[in-house]
């Protein structure tokens, strides 16, 4: 598994915008960071500014924060 793929990442409607907005929360908290005209158009825009930021880290020796944020309660599986 990539190190970004370990965040949390997700996109939604923003009325405010008029656009979808990308969000990684441990890595942006701050808020959003991209917007796109469609879901795809701003995931595609998200995973690329968490892929630049975890390969910017790696190259200045920087420790990420680790990922924290969860979408959902853990979920037992039923025997």
């Amino acid at each position: 598994m990539k190190t970004q793929d370990r965040y949390l990442m997700f996109v939604r409607w923003s009325e405010e915008d008029g656009l979808y907005v990308g969000y990684c929360p441990d890595l942006f908290p701050c808020g959003g960071v991209c917007h796109g005209d469609t879901p795809q158009e701003a995931f595609d825009r998200l995973c690329q500014a968490v892929a630049d930021m975890v390969t910017t880290a790696g190259a200045q020796g920087l420790t990420l924060p680790p990922p924290q944020t969860r979408p959902m309660r853990e979920v037992e599986m039923a025997a």
